[in-house]
């Protein structure tokens, strides 16, 4: 069924009970040309790329649990493409392209919002640094603007423009970023891949990796064996423990990153607001909550939880941004795993394993990168070479020495 205002018209005069299942719940077949394990964003956008562009639906999607209960539906919903490297910044460019199209290419409200996502700066190395991000976007044909303290002050009152410690100078905004309804992404993709004849089986657990001869010839599951021609690992941070299943040891990281919402509020921040002097990041919901998020928590694990020592810093560098914030109440938070790399950048590419390929690494920038990661991923399934803007995405760029280190802050997984 195809959404539309004359579909909801025509269905309310039925009091909408003629509204079909969004996608199929079907079990698995004996044998796949291509199966993905991990039925998150990344999993079900590179199903429905395999079948709209490559015309490959003899597709599954493995989900442990339920579509959208891992990190799909555990984020901030931040989208940008405020890159500096070449090797991120073309790619998170296409993603953003992408998201901006996406509605009317799955037949789904995703709640796009374009309200622009905004770095402050606090000094004036700073300042030089996001002046430095802000040319490299713009050669790249990307937007990007440098907005002084008078402009900030008309577009963000309320901020702490005086602190002593981390005093307001300016940022550099991205007017084309914004936000996007996470749980809709998940839905979008999973209905839209569905529709093209994919099988997205949830509640199929992978438990074992069977190889012949050196070659991936189909997983074990909770729901029997399902053999394959190809094997496509997208499952954010369990992807170590998915790929130890058939001898592969990846140079990531599992961390836990919280995010927040607060009680609904009246319009109160209209973009996304990065603090520069800490980790924090806010925006505002269409049902009024703030909704922010920091650091990692800074250990490895693999629990969809965090501390409290994370929500203390966290609290801290918002007062410290908006005052005003003291006044609010938390109303709940959550956890994702992320599967940190060594340099703080993904990883898309074949395996030494025949059959096997990974898409991994992601750190925080998994959601913003979905559309354009399955995009990928799906060119790389089917043509078995990587797409122009992931040739720097290799696995084994650590080994060469071919690091994307966005931050400059060297081989160490949680600084990334």
């Amino acid at each position: 069924m195809r959404y539309s205002a004359f579909s909801v018209f025509r269905n309310a005069l039925d009091k909408h009970r003629g509204w079909s299942s969004a996608w199929r719940f079907p079990e698995p077949k004996p044998h796949y040309d291509i199966i993905i394990v991990g039925g998150g964003g990344h999993g079900l956008a590179t199903a429905h790329y395999l079948a709209k562009e490559h015309g490959i639906t003899n597709v599954a999607v493995l989900e442990k649990g339920y579509i959208g209960s891992g990190n799909v539906g555990r984020n901030t919903t931040i989208i940008r493409s405020n890159y500096l490297l070449p090797g991120n910044n073309p790619f998170y460019e296409l993603s953003l392209k992408l998201w901006e199209g996406l509605e009317q290419d799955l037949n789904y409200n995703a709640m796009v919002s374009q309200r622009g996502v905004l770095n402050l700066y606090h000094s004036d190395a700073q300042q030089a640094a996001y002046t430095r991000r802000g040319n490299g976007m713009r050669l790249h044909g990307v937007d990007a603007e440098m907005l002084d303290r008078a402009q900030l002050k008309t577009m963000l009152p309320f901020m702490d423009f005086d602190n002593a410690r981390f005093p307001i100078l300016g940022g550099l905004i991205q007017r084309r970023g914004g936000t996007v309804r996470h749980d809709a992404v998940a839905w979008g993709y999973a209905r839209a891949a569905d529709a093209r004849g994919v099988d997205v089986i949830q509640n199929c657990e992978v438990t074992g990796i069977r190889r012949e001869n050196g070659r991936v010839v189909g997983v074990e599951t909770s729901k029997g064996f399902i053999g394959c021609n190809k094997l496509g690992l997208a499952a954010a941070g369990n992807s170590s423990r998915v790929a130890e299943m058939a001898g592969l040891k990846l140079p990531i990281e599992s961390h836990v990153l919280q995010a927040f919402v607060s009680e609904g509020l009246k319009p109160f921040i209209d973009h996304v607001v990065i603090f520069g002097a800490g980790h924090f990041y806010v925006s505002q919901s269409d049902k009024g909550g703030l909704v922010f998020g920091g650091d990692i928590d800074g250990y490895n694990s693999y629990a969809q939880r965090g501390n409290l020592a994370i929500v203390e810093h966290v609290a801290e560098a918002g007062l410290a941004m908006i005052p005003a914030l003291s006044r609010i109440r938390y109303l709940r938070s959550w956890g994702g795993v992320m599967d940190m790399s060594m340099d703080g950048s993904p990883i898309i590419d074949c395996t030494p394993i025949d059959n096997l390929y990974l898409n991994a690494g992601w750190c925080y920038g998994g959601f913003k990168a979905t559309p354009a990661s399955g995009f990928c991923f799906a060119h790389l399934l089917a043509r078995g070479e990587p797409h122009s803007v992931t040739r720097a995405m290799r696995l084994d760029r650590f080994e060469r020495g071919y690091a994307i280190d966005e931050t400059g802050r060297g081989a160490q997984p949680n600084l990334h």
